[in-house]
């Protein structure tokens, strides 16, 4: 999920060096392992699922899967929304809204997972909700995302990341965003993923209304 918004495919028109085959080799084996997890647990659960029938279907040893992924729990978890998030903030115009410019971002970057694994994306939230263990190592693994994030705004506003309205801003919108796909998965996907995006970035910006 590494596409770039309009802008930033407009000031660096070159492309960028092809990975060399040390890295290639690491994206195939942890695609490999990702395929594998979701095939199994939606032929036969996700406690079900073991590492080691992991590791056999993706033709790789436990160990290299532990390597890859510390927790079963990552390997559901773990995406590339951070990146495209932080790269498309600061992609956007400097004198942009900052609000305008958050909203771009964070739709973009949830909506390009979106397109890209559909069924992925309803399964891992699903198994959000479905199972405690999932959930509760997302929250764990919000903190990172918030550090992304706090370092962004930082370069936006001048701020120091450290701040304290630096931190509460960056978790709130992360815990935000974790409802939203709590949420979503709660009412069966029914909802359009981007307009309860758009509701939960209204929240943050105008507070609850009457």
């Amino acid at each position: 999920m590494s596409t770039m918004a309009a802008t930033a495919q407009s000031s660096t028109p070159a492309a960028e060096p092809r990975p060399g085959l040390r890295e290639r080799k690491k994206i195939k084996t942890r695609i490999a392992i990702r395929e594998a997890t979701y095939r199994l647990i939606q032929e036969q659960g996700y406690d079900a699922t073991t590492i080691e029938q992991i590791a056999e279907a993706a033709e790789v040893s436990p160990s290299t899967v532990f390597r890859y992924f510390p927790t079963k729990e990552d390997i559901v978890l773990t995406d590339e929304s951070d990146p495209v998030m932080e790269e498309e903030l600061r992609c956007r115009p400097a004198d942009e809204p900052w609000m305008d410019s958050l909203r771009y971002a964070v739709r973009r970057a949830i909506g390009i997972g979106f397109a890209e694994e559909p069924d992925v994306s309803r399964l891992r939230t699903r198994l959000m909700v479905d199972v405690p263990a999932v959930r509760s190592r997302m929250m764990e693994s919000m903190s990172v995302t918030g550090r992304v994030l706090c370092r962004v705004i930082a370069e936006r506003t001048g701020k120091d990341p450290d701040d304290l309205e630096v931190r509460v801003f960056a978790m709130s919108l992360i815990g935000g965003l974790m409802e939203v796909s709590l949420y979503w998965a709660e009412g069966g996907h029914q909802d359009d993923l981007a307009d309860l995006v758009d509701r939960a970035m209204d929240v943050l910006e105008n507070g609850l209304t009457p």
